[in-house]
């Protein structure tokens, strides 16, 4: 029999249909967003200048943001889960964060000095996080990967890197499972290991030997999913990069949040170094490096042949000014326990919610993170998802934008401070609903 004669799983037609009526609803109820998207076209490669914002038929505009809410250029209103990726976690109003802006713009903007706000952050940060006693200031969790491996790399005197397939550690250091090594990628020597595999993860370092100048890894797979390391594998990456005395990084851009001293300090393994950026500058564009004295001690200037670090905003005063308030004022250990909390009991919920209705759909995260998977649990490491998980993945987050819940295109939330009980309990009833809806276009448990 012809492959073509072969009966087709009709889950596979009517998911077909389904996505395209649900893209034709979208596009027909945000003509404005289109209109903007038709202009931007004609400027930029694409039409935006974000990639992970680019999606089809066009991109939602927003125009406003307030609290947990945003609303688009066609009046439509949202309950903002994407959390700007993990950097809105203050929402968009803080008056507190907005006061200490304004008070900064006021006295100048573009100083071209040291100033002690800078200071005064540099001390929040080593004193919240276990690896931390010095730390140096960028633009970007992007950044703060360059420079935190670039200091890795002179410290050592070797150049290779582990990372992990699935990983993401910013715009030039992307290895998605399944894709080639992105031509963005900075030319680093890079050697991989499958992420969560204890076992094989230390015999590549061991492999690697005195060539292997540091091990990059995210506690938990933002990119990749919300996949959460074991406790485990961090640890056995800790012991092999002791015994060979390459240094272990924590990419914690994303993690950090979930903890006063992030996941390092709640799994209680301290690595060498340590990145950030996203929600620490309180919204404004921020990244930092920090680790151990002597790690630090190779950027110190008093010392001959330091490593340069450049960067004209690295320390510029909104960012510093916001910074302080957001980790010295808001974002303390009760609110930063409490918003773990709040995650783990939302994660909990949208699983029991899928469970009910007997399909293959779970989140997976940790914390105020966490993202939808559709297939069987566990999932523990990133994989290649097939076109029918694309496709509903898809249709997913176009229902939940027509259900007013805005969400990362890749389906992921992320939690910020404004969100409440009921806007938690909304989006159970939403994935509720998608679940008993979408019953017959998805995969059965």
């Amino acid at each position: 029999m012809s492959p073509l004669d072969a009966p087709r799983d009709p889950r596979n037609s009517d998911l077909d249909a389904a996505l395209i009526e649900a893209r034709e609803a979208y596009a027909a109820a945000r003509p404005q967003s289109a209109a903007i998207h038709a202009k931007a076209r004609e400027v930029m490669p694409g039409g935006n200048t974000r990639t992970v914002l680019f999606y089809t038929p066009f991109p939602t505009a927003m125009v406003r943001g307030e609290g947990a809410h945003l609303r688009d250029a066609d009046g439509r209103d949202y309950l903002d889960l994407c959390g700007e990726y993990s950097a809105g976690l203050f929402g968009h109003s803080e008056r507190r964060i907005l006061d200490a802006v304004k008070a900064a713009m006021d006295r100048g903007i573009n100083l071209a000095a040291v100033g002690e706000n800078e200071v005064r952050l540099a001390a929040l940060i080593c004193g919240r996080f276990p690896s931390v006693e010095q730390v140096r200031f960028t633009n970007s969790g992007t950044e703060a990967n360059i420079m935190a491996l670039a200091g890795a790399r002179g410290l050592t005197g070797r150049t290779e890197v582990l990372v992990f397939r699935g990983g993401y550690h910013g715009g030039v250091f992307t290895f998605p499972l399944g894709v080639p090594v992105s031509a963005v990628n900075l030319p680093i020597p890079m050697r991989f290991a499958d992420y969560n595999d204890a076992a094989g993860a230390a015999a590549a370092i061991r492999e690697a030997g005195d060539r292997l100048a540091a091990v990059l890894v995210e506690p938990m797979q933002g990119s990749g999913g919300c996949i959460p390391a074991t406790r485990e594998f961090l640890q056995a990456l800790r012991d092999a990069t002791k015994e060979t005395g390459a240094l272990l990084i924590f990419d914690e851009v994303m993690t950090s949040r979930h903890g006063y001293g992030g996941l390092q300090q709640r799994l209680g393994i301290t690595p060498d170094m340590t990145t950030f950026g996203k929600y620490m500058a309180g919204g404004m564009s921020f990244g930092a490096f920090g680790g151990r004295r002597d790690v630090m001690a190779v950027f110190d200037g008093h010392r001959p042949g330091a490593m340069p670090h450049a960067g004209t905003f690295n320390n510029n005063v909104l960012s510093m000014a916001a910074g302080c308030v957001a980790l010295g004022e808001i974002f303390d250990e009760s609110a930063a326990e409490a918003l773990f909390a709040r995650g783990e009991t939302l994660r909990a919920a949208l699983n029991a919610a899928c469970a009910k209705h007997g399909v293959a759909m779970h989140f997976t995260g940790a914390g105020s993170m966490l993202n939808p998977h559709f297939r069987n649990g566990p999932v523990t490491a990133p994989y290649k998802a097939s076109p029918e998980e694309e496709q509903m993945r898809e249709l997913f987050f176009f229902d939940m934008l027509a259900a007013g819940i805005y969400l990362a295109r890749r389906g992921m939330a992320a939690l910020s401070l404004p969100v409440t009980d009921a806007d938690c309990a909304r989006f159970v009833a939403a994935v509720d609903e998608f679940c008993a809806a979408r019953k017959p276009v998805l995969k059965p448990a």
